[in-house]
């Protein structure tokens, strides 16, 4: 896989898909197999496997081996599959070597959530990474803690495709855009379409996003108009996302993938509940509201779309 497709690759849409159980509490392999194949067929660029939507840090690692294979055979080859890999620099780089052997384009490093991590070492992680497994590697920087410099060595590194901000650091967001040469440093909005406008504006490419699950058409709209420079429609489409995303950041982020999969269940998809420490559930008003956005939005089944709120 070459860097510089991957590289256009990100400059579309990263969809992060959920993980589905069973009722036994286990990855549900054959739902996985028709989310990803949504995604897929929707032309979604990039698909990310076992990233945060997909409750990462609440997967065993014998369960991100399932959830990378399960997305790469699914997919067959339409989309580009991004393998997510974290926790100990061990056990990242171990992840991200398997990735490279079971068919991934390309790994998507988690920022290192240790109490203890050094900015310039949380760097060097990434680093590492990028030169111990042979993939393009997307940098998840989830804290504007690293330096300028830093986060420049990163992002400059022959073996880095991109850098996913995931901060609202606009200012030092700026300042990387303007240290950077286009040719070998890519960033990309990691707070998903409604951050992805002014993103934009200061030189990042391409999004990520949870809503792909749910309406990736939706999602693919947005980034038309994003490359298509109609501010104007691209915050007209936001405006039509932006109670379901308001939703997502209840609870201190912690309802976000609790959102996505409740919708997933009401567009006809038994994906389970949220693990611990995730909301497990929504409460009733919070449903509601998510019921009647989804109406809006065309998306639920005809029997649910006409019944009562």
């Amino acid at each position: 896989m070459s860097i510089e497709k991957m590289r256009k690759a990100l400059t579309g849409i990263s969809g992060v898909h959920i993980v589905p159980y069973g009722k036994d509490g286990a990855p549900d392999g054959a739902t996985l197999d028709r989310v990803i194949d949504r995604v897929a067929a929707a032309g979604i660029h990039n698909i990310v496997s076992a990233g945060n939507t997909g409750e990462f840090y609440a997967l065993s690692p014998d369960e991100v081996r399932f959830v990378h294979d399960r997305a790469i055979a699914a997919n067959a080859g339409r989309s580009k599959v991004t393998a997510a890999i974290g926790r100990s620099l061990v056990e990242a780089i171990a992840l991200g070597k398997r990735a490279k052997a079971g068919g991934a384009d390309a790994v998507m490093a988690h920022q290192p959530l240790d109490p203890f991590a050094a900015p310039q070492a949380q760097a060097a992680y990434f680093r590492e990474i990028a030169e111990k497994v042979d993939l393009p590697l997307v940098a998840y920087v989830r804290s504007d803690a690293m330096s300028l410099k830093d986060l420049m060595g990163i992002a400059n590194h022959p073996n880095v495709a991109g850098v996913k901000f995931a901060t609202t650091n606009l200012m030092l967001l700026s300042e990387c855009v303007r240290a950077s040469d286009a040719k070998t440093a890519l960033w990309v909005c990691g707070l998903a379409e409604g951050w992805a406008g002014p993103f934009y504006a200061v030189g990042a490419r391409g999004f990520t996003s949870g809503l792909v699950n749910v309406d990736p058409a939706r999602s693919l709209a947005i980034h038309a108009a994003l490359e298509s420079g109609n501010a104007a429609k691209v915050r007209e489409l936001v405006d039509t996302i932006a109670v379901f995303e308001t939703l997502r950041t209840r609870y201190g982020n912690g309802a976000n993938v609790t959102v996505v999969k409740e919708a997933m269940g009401e567009i006809g998809f038994t994906v389970g509940p949220v693990r611990l420490p995730g909301l497990p559930a929504l409460d009733p008003a919070d449903r509601a509201t998510l019921i009647g956005i989804l109406r809006n939005w065309n998306v639920l089944p005809e029997k649910r779309s006409g019944s009562a709120a």
